[in-house]
């Protein structure tokens, strides 16, 4: 038996034995502490609401919303869109089958984009980004790592909740089963994904690499259900209609392979009193028309079956806005201001064809597409003619190469040209209004043509050293704009008078879509993104290493000096040294001569039944109309009592 004697000396050991460990503890939470502090003083660990990679954030923690929406902005109502072609699949992320416009709509990301990706989200800025499914951002100065804190709250369209182990999912998912281009530069990129907690995910970069755009990069991957994928075991590289549950405020109502697809505004959805979306997904139902031409498209506006459209031919907006509907006031057609630079469009070399890797017959070949003479007989005057890849910004190239540019170039030594520095950057040789093929610009093309190998035999046709003639093929989606087809029959009338065997293929909008990503043409119409700013999707667009296979380089440009450019642009440690590399980088792509520009329209060009609203100032960086546009009921319901809508 224990007496009190026993009892009080075992209270004695128990209370000292407790204080030894409460000090102990207290010790090791000091030295925590200490070890958290020193690492916070040592990394300069960061933790916002948005990111920047310079820091320079536009809109406070406690930002109300983004200052271009209608926070009071009604919900409600339909818009609907017309487009042309077929489409029979929900996965864009597939090499093969077509997918409908907007089939990502329904996702989210950890920092937010705009709906539908038409722009920069803000739609004021192009060099930051907010929170989305990630309440808050955190990194060291060194950005060797980031750590996204995801908000407790979200949720996908069937309840289930999003958690870092859906964004870690998600991100493998495309490196394992995504395109080849995009897997392969991100697994160099990002070697390190680790769930810390339901609710916290944190990425890790690769040593000696830049860290641009790589946090913009993990932040903006689409987050698709975990769970919904294991259990039915899609995948995607493989076309389907089915689609995983998102977490974004739509939900897809209907879908009609070929025909029709309806998204529906979730009422349910989770973030709607979230800052970033105040003002934003306004309308109850998008509504995507399909018809099998731009003219069955066209049609459908004009009776009324589709509501809204931002046209791009030029054509039809000059002569074909003129029917009862605009008579009497129903439609409305205006000019929006567009303030990003445009893209370089136009008609693209393959350069993976041996046959244009000699820039002199890309050179012959572009003085064969007139712009003045097609701006005027096709285009009605309304384009503007593009030169540079920064067009109108102060990022744009012009004269010779001068203070920070200049020196930059000078840094990159003997890969960088001799005529950089003597000669002005490429501009579209000046054309002729009233002839489609002025005499002088045919003489240099032959010219040019014979320095390359190429010489006019008595047939007229041109051939090589071994009689060999020069054929090429232009592709040609059918179901594209009527003035696309009428540009390209007549820059194939230059070209024949040349000498060049040219054959225009106008194939359907599947077999457009298969041949262009088997990069199955010589010539085709399609784009380059204008240059903004440096970041690593650079070298998918215009980078060797993969010029052979990604999609998003459809020229296959590939060129050491653009290469070395793009690199050195990446390890820029100021605006002012991004901005001069970014100059560099157009002065090198415009020498490259891979694409033909085929001009621009400087402005949007909308149409839309009079049932529809937008904010006063239009934001520079997007259109916005599926994203903070909005419907009126009193002028809709004004169209139906005219008998404009059924």
């Amino acid at each position: 038996m224990t007496g009190p004697r026993q009892r009080a000396k075992a209270r004695a050991l128990e209370v000292k034995a407790s204080l030894k460990f409460a000090a102990t503890l207290m010790g090791l939470m000091i030295a925590a502490l200490v070890a958290q502090a020193a690492l916070a003083q040592d990394e300069n660990i960061t933790r916002s609401h948005g990111y920047s990679y310079f820091g320079d954030l536009n809109y406070p923690p406690d930002y109300p919303h983004f200052n271009y929406v209608n926070p009071d902005a009604p919900k409600g109502g339909e818009i609907s869109i017309a487009l042309s072609g077929t489409f029979d699949s929900m996965n864009p992320y597939s090499r093969s089958g077509r997918a409908s416009a907007l089939s990502t709509v329904m996702y989210e990301s950890l920092m937010g984009e705009i709906l539908a990706g038409s722009g920069t989200l803000p739609a004021d800025s192009h060099k930051e980004a907010y929170g989305l499914l990630a309440h808050t951002v955190e990194y060291p100065e060194s950005k060797d790592w980031v750590i996204f804190h995801m908000r407790p709250e979200a949720r996908f369209s069937d309840g289930t909740p999003v958690t870092a182990h859906d964004v870690l999912f998600s991100h493998n998912l495309l490196l394992d089963q995504g395109l080849k281009s995009y897997a392969d530069a991100v697994r160099k990129l990002i070697p390190g994904a680790e769930v810390i907690d339901d609710h916290t995910i944190k990425f890790t970069f690769a040593e000696g690499i830049s860290r641009r755009t790589l946090i913009e990069q993990v932040g903006g991957v689409p987050v698709w259900s975990k769970k919904w994928y294991e259990e039915t075991g899609a995948r995607l590289d493989k076309p389907r209609l089915e689609t995983s549950p998102g977490s974004g405020p739509y939900v897809i109502k209907e879908v009609t392979p070929n025909r029709r697809v309806i998204f529906e505004r979730n009422p349910d959805y989770w973030g709607w009193d979230l800052p970033i979306n105040k003002g934003r997904h306004n309308f109850d139902r998008i509504r995507l028309e399909y018809f099998a031409d731009s003219t069955a498209a066209f049609e459908a506006f004009k009776a009324g079956e589709v509501t809204y459209r931002t046209e791009s031919d030029p054509k039809v907006w000059a002569t074909g806005y003129d029917f009862p509907a605009m008579d009497k006031g129903w439609v409305v057609k205006k000019q929006l201001p567009d303030g990003a630079p445009p893209g370089v469009t136009g008609i693209v070399f393959n350069l993976r064809k041996d046959i244009l890797k000699d820039k002199r017959v890309r050179e012959a070949i572009a003085l064969a597409f007139n712009f003045e003479w097609t701006n005027k007989s096709l285009l009605f005057g309304l384009f503007a003619q593009q030169k540079s890849y920064s067009d109108g910004t102060h990022l744009e190239a012009k004269g010779l190469p001068e203070g920070q540019e200049l020196a930059f170039l000078k840094s990159l030594g003997d890969i960088v040209p001799e005529t950089f520095f003597t000669e002005e950057p490429w501009v579209p040789v000046a054309g002729d209004a009233d002839r489609l093929f002025p005499r002088k610009s045919l003489r240099k093309a032959i010219k040019l043509m014979s320095e390359a190998g190429w010489d006019v035999g008595d047939d007229g046709q041109l051939r090589d050293a071994e009689g060999k003639t020069l054929r090429l093929e232009f592709l040609l989606n059918a179901a594209g704009a009527p003035s696309n087809k009428a540009i390209a029959e007549n820059f194939m009338a230059n070209l024949r008078q040349l000498g060049i065997d040219a054959e225009l293929q106008a194939v359907d909008s599947s077999q457009y879509t298969k041949r262009e990503r088997d990069f199955d043409y010589d010539l085709v119409f399609d784009a380059y993104p204008s240059l903004l700013g440096t970041g690593q999707g650079l070298i998918q667009r215009f980078g060797s290493a993969d010029a052979e296979y990604s999609i998003f380089n459809p020229a296959g440009l590939a060129s050491p000096l653009v290469d070395a450019i793009i690199e050195e642009s990446l390890h820029t440690k100021n605006q002012q040294e991004e901005d001069a590399s970014i100059m560099a980088l157009d002065r090198a792509l415009r020498d490259a001569f891979v694409i033909i520009p085929d001009g621009y329209k400087p402005d949007h060009w909308v149409a839309y039944w009079d049932m529809y609203d937008h904010p006063d100032e239009q934001p520079p960086f997007a259109l916005g109309s599926l994203d903070f546009w909005w419907f009126d009921a009193e002028k809709a319901e004004a169209l139906r009592a005219s008998g404009a809508l059924r």
